[in-house]
């Protein structure tokens, strides 16, 4: 249990002051936390240990995300999505994509949201998750190739993340809806250059637009039509746990040399100071 909060810890360290600042007061993606969290397992936490990840769960990326928060809350949003992600990928995508995210070189991220309102969407409380029950967006194929047509709001780490998990109307199935794993190099994903209102500052939270993009048959994840019950099973208790999370203050740390939260003198910053939403 101690590991990955030591690793935590000094990847926070490095984070707060100038690094959180950058993200809370200039808006700048958190890119350096990101890539520190990789390195140090922490992307990787939740995915199984057969494919190199930590093997860790709920709790643990709950714990993540209520240490994060009060350092940066763009990272802590970041995670949020991530984790949430790789829970759906966990139970349903292959395993290249699994090790990869275990190693730390993938990035992932939620494309459901739909709604039009920019006020409305992932992360909003029971109303805006509803709109995550129903997509709009079409799924057509064509041999192996699914061409899906979207305009996803309020995704987290538009253009910086690696990975969409992404809803669409099914393929065949009657009703439900169907998810994908969507990669962000895929040709025909475009992002506004300039990040809409939502979400904490720094964590890129934008509109995604799909017109269409392709992507192989085999990235969907789970069966055609399913996903309403991934959907209601693993992302809404994971985002409402996680969210939850964010808004809790950051337990004690049990050795104070790794506290991001002093300063280099050993003096106790005051709670809120080290960044802002």
């Amino acid at each position: 249990m101690s590991s990955y909060r030591t690793a935590l810890s000094e990847v926070l360290a490095g984070l707060a002051g100038p690094a959180a600042e950058a993200a809370a007061v200039r808006g700048r993606f958190p890119r350096g936390a990101v890539t520190a969290l990789g390195r140090a397992g922490l992307l990787g936490l939740t995915v199984s240990t057969e494919f190199g990840g930590g093997g860790r769960g709920l709790p643990e990326a709950v714990d993540v995300v209520a240490r994060t928060a009060p350092v940066c809350p763009a990272t802590a949003a970041v995670l949020r999505s991530h984790y949430t992600a790789v829970a759906v990928i966990e139970a349903h995508g292959g395993p290249w994509l699994r090790a990869e995210i275990a190693a730390g070189r993938q990035l992932a991220s939620l494309a459901l949201a739909e709604s039009e309102d920019e006020q409305a969407g992932e992360g909003d409380g029971p109303e805006a998750d509803s709109r995550l029950l129903v997509p709009g967006s079409a799924a057509t194929r064509s041999g192996e190739v699914v061409a899906l047509r979207a305009r996803k709001q309020r995704v987290v780490a538009a253009g910086e993340a690696d990975l969409y998990v992404w809803s669409s109307r099914p393929l065949a199935a009657p009703d439900g809806l169907t998810l994908w794993a969507v990669p962000a190099h895929a040709p025909d994903l475009f992002v506004p250059a300039r990040p809409s209102l939502a979400g904490p500052r720094g964590s890129a939270t934008s509109t995604v637009f799909a017109d269409p993009v392709l992507v192989p048959a085999e990235a969907m994840l789970g069966a055609d039509g399913a996903g309403l019950d991934v959907v209601l099973r693993t992302v809404l208790p994971w985002l409402l746990e996680l969210r939850a999370a964010a808004d809790v203050r950051r337990p004690p740390v049990l050795d104070p040399a790794l506290d991001p939260a002093r300063d280099p003198g050993g003096t106790r910053r005051p709670a809120g100071t080290l960044a802002a939403s």
